[in-house]
Order: structure tokens, then C-alpha cells, then sequence
């Protein structure tokens, strides 16, 4: 685990608890600080309260509601959110669902070191859109702002 990884806090979003629980476990097993909520209402709340470096939402709860009151709030529009799907793979995902998503996670077939990798790309991507000074960059952040559409899924091994 890095030092980046030590200290990434990731707000764990499901349509329901058990869901949210198991988002909170599998990414905290990682390494991840993480925080478990039902619904995109207490996601909202949650994310008030405690900034997340991170959202990583249920893609079925993302499709069911509108993230509108997540884009206009000033703290939390700065926050990455990746969909996570137990049933979608992300050939699967639809352009008008990943719409304002930093990237897509399909569960069954996850490897660790590259949800790693994707996460903390989604983390410096958002970082840096908002950075009043130009933090200085590895090559791999460079591409990743330069090429976002890389953030979106990650290949079947």
C-alpha cells in the first residue's frame, strides 16, 4: 500500500446496506479509508460532512437517480465518482449513463492494483481540474488528464 493509498478516503454508496457494507469492505481491504451509505441522499450528506477523495457508487443506484444536486454543490462536484456494477460489464455502460463518471468498475472480475491505479487517476484527475497552482505530475497523471476517456472501465484480464 502507498502513502496516496493510506490516505484516500472513499465514500462507499449503495442502494441498500448490505451493498454499501460490501463496497466499504472491498475497498477498505485495499487499503482505502472508507465510509458505508445507503442512498445518494445520505451520500450527499455524508460527503458534506467529511470530503471524500472518492465516490464509489452502486451503477444502478447512478441510473435510477439524477446527479444534479451532486454537480451544482460547489464541494462535492469536485469529488470523483466511479460506478461499481455487480450485473454490468463496461462494455456494457451506455455514454449517456457514464455522463459526469470518472470511471467504471465491474466487481466480479476487479484486480486489485488496477482499481488501485484507476482510483487514484480519477483522485488526481479531479485534483488537478480544481488546483488554483499546478501540482507537479507523474507521466501517468499527465495522460490521464490529458486522455480522461481512459478513466472509463477497466479491460477484462
Amino acid at each position: 500500500m502507498t502513502g496516496e493509498q493510506a490516505n484516500t478516503s472513499a465514500l462507499c454508496v449503495g442502494r441498500h446496506p448490505y451493498l454499501s457494507d460490501h463496497l466499504a469492505r472491498y475497498f477498505g481491504n485495499l487499503g482505502l479509508t472508507t465510509r458505508a451509505v445507503t442512498g445518494l441522499e445520505a451520500a450527499v450528506a455524508a460527503a458534506r460532512e467529511s470530503s471524500a477523495d472518492v465516490v464509489i457508487c452502486d451503477y444502478d443506484l447512478l441510473a435510477t437517480l439524477s446527479l444534479e444536486c451532486w454537480e451544482k454543490d460547489e464541494l462535492l462536484s469536485r469529488t470523483a465518482v466511479i460506478a461499481v456494477s455487480l450485473t454490468r460489464r463496461p462494455a456494457e455502460s451506455h455514454l449517456l449513463d457514464v455522463n459526469g463518471i470518472a470511471g467504471f468498475l465491474y466487481l466480479p472480475i476487479l484486480d486489485g492494483q488496477r482499481t488501485l491505479r484507476m482510483l487514484e487517476s480519477a483522485v488526481a484527475a479531479s485534483r488537478s481540474c480544481y488546483s488554483p497552482a499546478p501540482a507537479t505530475t507523474s507521466p501517468s497523471d499527465e495522460s490521464v488528464s490529458q486522455h480522461p476517456e481512459s478513466l472509463v472501465g477497466i479491460p477484462a484480464s
